[in-house]
């Protein structure tokens, strides 16, 4: 079955592309959580983290680093949070693994249990 991100990726689905190379694509999530919330998105479908492999090392660095490079380019390379939900009991709705990149509040406006 073909994800929404699997979609997007081939072009059946149009976005805009924030960063694209040839092993991930960058989106802005269409129901942020934040002021800035990124989608880093592998070309590679892992359905989810806990399906990973010891393969997938180099590409699962290049996402935390493509994230940190966009997080840079959006103005909270200060201060940011990355997340990868694995799995539907933790939140993951959509079944092809990607990196949320979240930031943009201020810091008294932010929860410290968040």
């Amino acid at each position: 079955m073909s994800t929404i991100f699997a979609k997007i990726i081939a072009g059946e689905i149009p976005a805009d592309f924030l960063h694209e190379d040839e092993q991930c694509v960058v989106i802005r999530d269409i129901q942020p959580q934040a002021p800035v919330h990124l989608l880093v998105i592998p070309r590679k479908p892992i359905p989810k983290l806990a399906e990973a492999d010891p393969a997938d090392q180099a590409l699962l660095g290049h996402l935390l680093l493509v994230a940190r490079q966009m997080a840079h380019e959006h103005g909270i390379g200060d201060a940011f949070r990355t997340v990868i939900n694995s799995g539907a009991g933790v939140g993951q709705t959509v079944f092809h693994l990607h990196v949320h990149v979240m930031g943009g509040h201020r810091a008294s406006e932010q929860s410290l249990n968040s």
